[in-house]
């Protein structure tokens, strides 16, 4: 199943890709960070023991500090699937932070993004 390779991958693989993603259009790694801080409580320091540490996905948003309570405000499309409809809660939050990742590369203003 391709849920179960995603979950397997580890946070230092992926971060990596959303780095590139955000630089190459000529996006600030800043707000890559600000993005992920904002959805999972984690801090600078906190993230790169996860990221140390080769965190599973899995392991990396079940030991989030403080997943944002307004996540469930992202909407919009994803791989082709509305992040809203997904029904299995830790793969809703990973295709959350992807759709947050986008926005950011296509130069979404950050109020926008952080759904306040």
């Amino acid at each position: 199943m391709a849920n179960d390779r995603i979950l397997k991958m580890t946070f230092s693989s992926i971060y990596p890709m959303y780095v590139q993603k955000v630089e190459r259009k000529g996006k600030d790694l800043n707000d890559l960070n600000k993005v992920i801080f904002w959805l999972t409580g984690y801090d600078q320091t906190s993230m790169q023991n996860q990221i140390d540490q080769n965190k599973t996905l899995k392991e990396f948003f079940d030991q989030a500090p403080q997943f944002n309570q307004n996540a469930d405000l992202i909407k919009g499309v994803i791989c082709g699937i509305r992040v809203e409809e997904i029904t299995d809660p830790l793969m809703q939050k990973i295709r959350y932070l992807d759709k947050l990742v986008d926005e950011v590369a296509k130069g979404k203003k950050m109020e926008n993004i952080l759904r306040h």
